[in-house]
């Protein structure tokens, strides 16, 4: 009866170990998120521009050429593109939101932040374009995990204390709320 107590508990311990296991988060959940998190503390720098210009946040044309581009980067990397078009939208959804977001503190204000305005084309569209080939790369390793059930938890423990106010935690929550993805009932 040892032997078979000893087995039941083995087989238990070993149980557990590979169910703990499978909930790990894969190791590139931070870094995606990072990489989704500096890309928004850019919109900070966008947002100062737009102040200083006047110009409107939306800009169509120019989300339509940053979207097609990822179409095709998709496509060299043997990612499906409309999935790809899709997560750069989101990010430039969350971006806004947060540029809406600091333009209605800085109105209420009656002045944005007196800080250095980097220019928009030769400053920080460059590094948007760096942000968005280190995000598809992390995306493509990503990908396997966007149907496991844990996902959203890992994004939601990914995402805590990694924003420094609610405006930027809810522009992140949006950059991630389409990364997982539920499986198909059968």
């Amino acid at each position: 009866m040892p032997n078979l107590r000893n087995f039941i508990v083995c087989a238990i311990l070993s149980a557990y170990a590979i169910t703990a296991q499978a909930n790990e988060p894969p190791t590139v959940i931070p870094s995606l998120l990072i990489t989704l998190n500096e890309r928004l503390n850019i919109g900070d720098l966008v947002a100062l521009t737009k102040w200083d210009s006047g110009k409107p946040i939306q800009d169509s044309p120019r989300e339509a050429q940053v979207i097609d581009n990822a179409r095709k980067l998709a496509t060299e990397r043997k990612l499906d593109p409309e999935d790809v078009a899709q997560l750069i939208a989101a990010q430039m959804e969350a971006n806004k939101l947060v540029q809406y977001g600091l333009l209605a503190q800085w109105q209420a204000a009656g002045a944005a932040p007196d800080t250095p305005r980097p220019d928009l084309g030769k400053q920080i569209r460059p590094r948007l374009d760096e942000l968005q080939a280190r995000l598809l790369q992390q995306y493509a390793d990503f990908t396997p995990y966007r149907q496991d059930p844990n996902c959203p938890m890992w994004l939601a423990k990914a995402r805590t204390g990694l924003t420094r106010d609610a405006l930027h935690d809810l522009a992140l929550t949006r950059a991630t709320g389409e990364l997982c993805i539920r499986p198909l009932a059968p």
